[in-house]
Formats: C-alpha cells, structure tokens, sequence
C-alpha cells in the first residue's frame, strides 16, 4: 500500500489551467499504476487520467477531457500530476489521486483495480 495525499486544487474561471500534485510514500510507488478520478455532487467517481508504472507508460484519458488534461508522474519523486487546462464549469468536483499494484495496461484498468486513494482535492470552475 501507498499513501496519497493531493494539493493544488482552488477554484480558477472557465479557460484556466490548474495543476494538481500527488505526494506517495513508500518505497515501491514504481510498482503502481497511477491514476486520478473525479466526482462531482450526485455524480459516480469517473477515472480521467492514467498512467502506467513508469514515466513513460501508456496513458489514458476519457474522451471528456481528452486533448485538456495531461497525467505526469516522477518516480524518483514519488510524484504524479494532471495539468489541467481549457477547464470548464463541467470539470469541477473532488479530485482524487489513486494507484493501482499491477502491471497490466492502464487502459484496461477500472476504478475497483486502485487500492489506494488520497483524501481528494476540491477543484471549483465557475463560468
């Protein structure tokens, strides 16, 4: 198991960029895939962003934020991020970092495959 704890969420106008941090710990967060979910008031948690046990993995994205968001990770950091832009009122909710201990593609991956979540970070876009 890893502990995630996320930051840099706020609240940013519509066409505004954020970029949101995930601290691990642990000594074999390169063993996990990465991932950030999202979920807004009365809405199901929605995977977003995620990226394979290295730098330079596969990634995923939904095609509601295909183009906009970009999962990063550092992994002689224990580091992820999601650069964020082109944001839109749509996109706020509760973002949360995740990993998965698998080596199996990120795209085939699902909520139940992340074992370990952060407390969440409120990311507010108004219009």
């Amino acid at each position: 198991q890893v502990q995630l704890v996320e930051s840099g969420g706020g609240l940013v106008q519509a066409g505004g960029s954020l970029r949101l941090s995930c601290a691990a710990s642990g000594r074999t967060f390169n063993m996990y895939a990465m991932g950030w979910f999202r979920q807004a008031p009365g809405k199901e948690r929605e995977f977003v962003a995620g990226i394979g046990w290295w730098s330079g993995s596969t990634t995923y994205y939904p095609d509601s934020v295909k183009g906009r968001f970009t999962i990063s990770r550092d992994n002689a950091k224990n580091m992820v991020y999601l650069q964020m832009n082109s944001l839109k009122p749509e996109d706020t909710a509760v973002y949360y970092c995740a990993a998965a201990q698998t080596v199996a593609p990120v795209t085939n991956l699902r909520r139940a495959d992340f074992g370990s979540w952060g407390q969440g970070t409120q990311v507010t876009v108004s219009s």
